[in-house]
């Protein structure tokens, strides 16, 4: 992949905010060993039903910028706290060169002459 045009730690951790961000047996695996817990306590904690095509996928927590975002954003500092033990969907991202929500981000907080301005698409 060519370089990145956008830069995921200066953004509020909009694809956070995604409904349905799926997690894979071995995600789950991968998060009961971060939390020293079996498989099933971590799903039961961790996770909600999706839908078909995403049968599992992580919990959210209130968020003021989205309604809703992934429990694992701190939302002070806007970053993953389970960084290492993330879902690989998570892990496999980014997976295009351009992100439309950060030139959008980007332009907003140029207009709005405010560097930590967080852009809503709602």
């Amino acid at each position: 992949m060519s370089k990145l045009k956008y830069d995921c730690l200066k953004c509020p951790a909009y694809c956070c905010s995604y409904e349905h961000i799926p997690v894979t047996d071995k995600d789950l695996k991968r998060l009961a060993g971060h939390f020293g817990l079996t498989i099933e306590q971590a799903k039961k904690r961790h996770t909600k039903k999706g839908d078909k095509d995403t049968p599992v996928v992580l919990r959210h927590q209130a968020d003021e910028h989205y309604d809703t975002i992934c429990k694992f954003i701190d939302l002070d500092t806007r970053n993953c706290t389970i960084y290492e033990a993330r879902p690989a969907i998570c892990r496999d991202f980014p997976t295009q060169k351009r992100c439309g929500y950060y030139e959008f981000l980007k332009f907003e907080r140029e207009v709005q002459e405010d560097e930590e301005w967080v852009a809503t698409t709602s």
